[in-house]
């Protein structure tokens, strides 16, 4: 139910954000973009899209091999505030500090 609430609520979000986004589009008019304009638009979104899928698959790559517990291995205060279910998949890994 309560994952049901959730996608409700973002797709409402997500329509409220097209429904602005269309209303502003109309209300600006006529503004005439040269075709240099629209391949700079193009390549720009293209490559931000490009850029944060390039950034996801490599936090998704880093925590699976296990990089990210490396790292907070290293740092004692980090140590001391991890939370239980870290620190039981560190030991599971055979990487844990117990």
């Amino acid at each position: 139910m309560r994952t049901a609430f959730t996608l409700i609520v973002l797709l409402g979000l997500l329509a409220l954000t097209v429904g602005v986004a269309f209303w502003a589009w109309q209300e600006i008019g006529d503004v005439p973009i040269s075709r240099h304009g629209l391949i700079a638009l193009g390549l720009g979104a293209l490559l931000t899209a490009l850029l944060g899928a390039g950034l996801m698959a490599l936090m998704f790559f880093s925590s699976r091999r296990g990089y990210d517990d490396r790292a907070s291995d290293a740092d004692p205060a980090a140590r001391a505030t991890r939370g239980p279910l870290e620190g039981d998949r560190a030991d599971r890994d055979g990487g844990g500090a117990s």
